[in-house]
């Protein structure tokens, strides 16, 4: 796979416009944004373009409007933040491949950045019909000269501007994604041992594909998070009003069997907390949190993290490791009752020796909300369903396409 490096070296960067095609799909609050972590991941490769000479052209997707503009979900706000970030102003333009556009590229000095508003504003980026997609690819195409694959969050997408524009022009992957790449390998093909993963998050159903493939991988599987009551009821135990996805209890015994044929240990939380109702989110208002122990989950209780006792046999479990993998939060970390499971996980990894990767979404978001610094973790993915296609094995197109 090609990289910057090679772009710059084979002068395809000075005087050229670069197409960028990064993952500024950040939270917001009305025009606020709330964390801004993976517009400050694609600052280095930015500005190495910009720095190199290049007329850069950033383009994103942010939420998921219909395939037409739709205000909330229009990228001005992060226009601004990007410029802050990179210390020079970057224009804006109103459309993608319209009048705007066109007119934001066309007056682009050597070393300035313009960013276009929302891909997803056009049905084509995302659309399944291959002519379609191409179309719209064609019409990105005839705005640059070069394009980087800089947004690791959307490679597994077969999107237009990800896995189609890469083939009308010179391409290469930018800094992120080549440093994502390297730490993935680090989790698949150069394990250093012993090996522990920790999941969690809602659903169950999210991650039988990368426990399947995990398990002839992984020393040792941690898991929390809504996707433990699944678990917990396979081993015969009640959980009450908690999550459960009944449909799944027959893979779920099947990956428990597997594993301790294989001898990779299974660690499921001996504790959890939680209550009889769910807490308000947007109040933060105290709730009345209980523990209970997994085997004594009363009947009218919904488990909402995991307990005390689960805490220190996590951290336990994480303290021999040499290599970590973490992906999903152990609770409910957005209210400060159900917040404890998530923040002992992320100690723990602070704490372990080990090479630690955060593997992106929800777990690189609590991280930041918590407080913890980012710099205290070997790595943290900008790209969550990425990180887990990438371990599951499967190709995911816009890599495929920046090796092509």
């Amino acid at each position: 796979m090609k990289t910057i490096d090679d772009l710059i070296a084979q002068g395809q960067v000075a005087g050229k416009r670069v197409f960028v095609r990064a993952d500024l799909n950040v939270p917001l609050a009305g025009a606020a944004i709330t964390d801004d972590g993976r517009i400050r991941a694609a600052v280095p490769t930015i500005t190495r373009l910009a720095e190199a000479g290049a007329k850069v052209i950033v383009a994103s997707h942010l939420g998921r409007p219909k395939g037409e503009p739709d205000p909330q979900f229009s990228l001005a706000p992060v226009a601004a933040r990007l410029g802050e970030l990179l210390g020079k102003d970057v224009t804006f333009a109103a459309d993608t491949v319209g009048d705007s556009a066109r007119a934001t590229v066309a007056g682009l000095a050597d070393g300035q950045v313009a960013l276009l508003e929302n891909l997803r504003f056009n049905a084509g980026e995302t659309a399944k019909d291959d002519a379609e997609r191409g179309a719209f690819a064609d019409e990105l195409a005839a705005l640059a000269d070069t394009y980087v694959g800089d947004g690791f969050g959307a490679v597994h997408r077969k999107h237009a501007s990800v896995y189609d524009l890469p083939a009308r022009l010179p391409h290469a992957a930018g800094g992120l994604i080549a440093t994502e790449v390297g730490v993935l390998r680090k989790l698949t093909e150069d394990v250093t041992r012993p090996y522990a993963v920790v999941l969690g998050g809602s659903k169950v159903s999210d991650k039988l594909g990368v426990i399947d493939h995990l398990l002839e991988k992984a020393d040792r599987i941690l898991v929390g998070g809504g996707m433990v009551f699944t678990f917990l009821k396979a081993q015969g135990h009640e959980v009450g009003k908690s999550l459960l996805q009944e449909d799944q209890l027959p893979v779920v015994r099947e990956y428990l069997a597997r594993a301790e044929a294989r001898g990779v240990e299974f660690v499921l939380p001996v504790d959890v907390v939680g209550a009889t109702e769910f807490p308000d989110l947007k109040t933060q208002a105290p709730s009345s949190p209980v523990t209970a122990a997994v085997d004594a989950i009363p009947a009218d209780l919904i488990g909402l993290d995991i307990g005390p006792e689960s805490r220190k046999l996590f951290a336990a479990k994480l303290a021999d490791a040499a290599t970590v993998f973490w992906n999903g939060p152990m609770g409910v970390f957005e209210h400060p009752d159900y917040a404890d499971g998530t923040r002992a996980v992320a100690q723990a990894l602070i704490d372990s020796p080990a090479f630690t990767v955060v593997g992106g979404g929800d777990s690189a978001a609590a991280v930041r909300i918590l407080g913890f610094d980012e710099n205290a973790f070997g790595h943290i993915s900008t790209g969550g369903g990425a990180s887990l296609e990438y371990l599951e094995g499967k190709t995911l197109p816009g890599l495929a396409a920046l090796e092509g």
